[in-house]
């Protein structure tokens, strides 16, 4: 497994070594040690898997407050997704700066987005299925949603009217959620 850090401390796209023959093939998803010599020290405790029907379904941005904050180790199993993280971490050098990885089932590369990032994706195809590892549970009433298309981000999701869910469609701009996330690094 490959291991390259992205423009924003923490946030890692990971390519796995892929095993094929005539039979098929085989990678490891997820492997312990191999994430803790590359650095890595999150305990994972929950999996989760998402469906998408339709291409330009956006998810996001999303993240859960302190002090139930997520790591998330992000995989795309069918399908293909534009996956984005947005730096929130306060002192941060890439502070309010955003980076992007096409993951697919393809080419099975996964992205690892630390606690103090916002997450969100769009999908690149029909019937997209994602998959993915967080370091903390989901608490409902820390569970936090902001607009997707933040002037303050600027992200290019190449797209100008995604399918959203009510509660990202209605959700609050960066500067009236409120939030604070420290920085670590």
């Amino acid at each position: 497994m490959r291991a390259s850090e992205l423009n924003i401390p923490g946030v890692f796209l990971l390519e796995p070594t892929v095993f094929g023959d005539s039979r098929g093939w085989f990678y490891e998803m997820y492997n312990e040690t191999i994430l803790r010599k590359l650095g890595f020290s999150a305990s994972f405790v929950q999996d989760n898997r998402s469906y998408s029907a339709q291409r330009g379904t956006l998810r996001g941005l999303h993240c859960q407050a302190p002090p139930m904050a997520q790591g998330k180790l992000f995989s795309c199993l069918r399908g293909a997704v534009l996956d984005v993280a947005v730096d929130v971490r306060q002192g941060s050098p890439t502070y309010l700066q955003w980076v992007s990885a096409e993951l697919s089932g393809e080419n099975r590369r996964q992205l690892w987005i630390p606690r103090g990032c916002l997450h969100g994706f769009l999908t690149l195809a029909d019937d997209t299925e994602v998959f993915y590892k967080v370091d903390a549970p989901y608490a409902p009433e820390h569970d936090r949603s902001i607009r997707f298309d933040d002037p303050r981000f600027g992200i290019r999701w190449g797209i100008t009217k995604p399918i959203l869910s009510a509660k990202d469609a209605d959700a609050p701009y960066w500067n009236d959620a409120g939030l604070t996330f420290p920085y670590e690094g």
